[in-house]
């Protein structure tokens, strides 16, 4: 019998884990240079989890089963959820801010195309607690250098706010049901949809414009800082629009510049309640969008205290996607690597013990153990990018040598059993 990958899932080979390990690591240094600290959480939790976030309706877009005790479970389908739970169970009391990162699978059921898998992987970053405006600033500077350092080409930056919008629908005493949908269709550009629901809820011409302007609002910090003037009487938008303004200015401060500001971006979920942003590449096509995050509280959920929290999830798969769109090339590893070669089998024992002494060097070592021909191990070794050959024959042996041969130059010695380490090395 044939057994096949999964629908929707996929198999990474040699080159890919190496690609893939790059892009996390690099990741991981930006983020741990700013402060962050790793967490995990399960790939399965209370199914409830899921469905209190975002509504019964999720169930259908996700893994969801009983296991033998009757409980009903879930195959996390994001992990933000997941990030709040842990919080509410292990560092309620724990000083703030709380700055984090996880790294892990998701699992979603819906149909498979380009971009989009059943089984897919996030990166992400919370920061709970602390200074709002500085954790804003400090996670899109971050999220852009990230991005920088994996010399990823022509993404995209857009920055909002949904407490604009939102301070204008209060202000009209729009329900928050109502609102969620006034909300969603902003998030899908569906401005038909938006229209007819602000009939719906006899909302006049004039707010209806101001309403219109504030979404098209598609440039720089001046073109925020115009929209004052429309939102002058309405307190909690005017609020919205200044704390926008200073986070902007803090994040210019951090260094980063190349930004926009859209304020048309909705995130199309209730509990964000401020910054939102998102990060396109646009040579990805209709799946452009590889970030999206902001502030927001999940502690609602919980019987926790009321937090504040901000955070974002790299889609880890279109970013590996815009690697190869952009053609990027990982860096090629200084770390040496060798390849030992007994020529005769009864070489093999002493092949082992000087492997060993180089492993001990976290010196990459492979060994052949299995006798084939010079010829071949040469051609094993340029396959495996390794950089060095060392070859044990009689004569060595007798006289406590090493024929070293380096594979890019083609260059081949003979040393000192003793000096094998440093010649590696250097």
């Amino acid at each position: 019998m044939e057994f096949k990958k999964p629908r929707g899932t996929r198999d990474f080979l040699f080159e890919d884990m190496e690609e893939r390990k790059y892009v996390e690591n690099t990741i991981r240094t930006v983020v741990e240079n700013y402060g962050f600290k790793e967490i995990k959480t399960p790939i399965f939790e209370d199914l409830e989890l899921f469905t209190a976030k975002s509504g019964d309706g999720v169930k259908e877009e996700i893994y969801h089963f009983q296991d033998k005790g009757g409980r009903d479970l879930a195959l996390r389908p994001e992990l933000t959820a997941s990030v709040s739970r842990l919080y509410d169970n292990n560092l309620q009391k724990s000083a703030k801010p709380l700055k984090m990162y996880y790294f892990g699978s998701c699992f979603r059921y819906e149909r498979p195309q380009a971009g989009r898998y059943r089984q897919f992987w996030q990166f992400g970053i919370e920061v709970i607690g602390g200074t709002p405006i500085y954790n804003e600033a400090e996670i899109v500077a971050m999220a852009n250098e990230a991005l920088s350092k994996l010399n990823i080409k022509n993404y995209e930056f857009a920055i909002g706010h949904l407490g604009i919008i939102k301070g204008v629908l209060n202000h009209l005493h729009i329900s928050s049901e109502i609102q969620t949908q006034i909300i969603a269709s902003i998030d899908k550009e569906d401005y038909e949809l938006l229209d007819n629901l602000l009939d719906d809820c006899n909302v006049s011409e004039e707010y209806k414009s101001i309403i219109t302007s504030i979404i098209n609002v598609n440039g720089t910090l001046e073109d925020l800082i115009n929209i004052k003037s429309l939102v002058k009487d309405i307190e909690d938008s005017l609020n919205a629009v200044e704390n926008l303004e200073e986070i902007l200015k803090t994040i210019e401060a951090f260094g980063f510049t190349d930004y926009t500001v859209k304020l048309s971006i909705a995130r199309g979920l209730d509990y964000y309640t401020g910054l939102v942003f998102e990060i396109y590449v646009p040579d990805l096509g209709a799946e452009k969008q590889i970030t999206g995050g902001g502030t927001y509280n999940l502690t609602s959920l919980f019987d926790s205290e009321e937090v504040e929290s901000t955070g974002f999830a790299f889609g880890f798969d279109r970013i590996m996607e815009a690697f190869h769109r952009q053609n990027i090339q990982i860096p090629a590893s200084s770390t040496p690597k060798v390849l030992v070669i007994p020529v005769k089998k009864e070489f093999k024992l002493e092949a082992i013990r000087i492997a060993q002494e180089l492993r001990k060097e976290n010196i990459i070592t492979d060994i052949d153990l299995k006798g084939k021909k010079l010829k071949k191990n040469l051609s094993y070794a340029n396959n495996h990018n390794i950089n060095k050959v060392i070859m044990i024959g009689q004569q060595e042996v007798e006289n406590n040598t090493l024929t070293v041969k380096d594979m890019e130059s083609g260059e081949q010695s003979t040393i000192p059993q003793t000096e094998v380490i440093e010649t590696i090395l250097n």
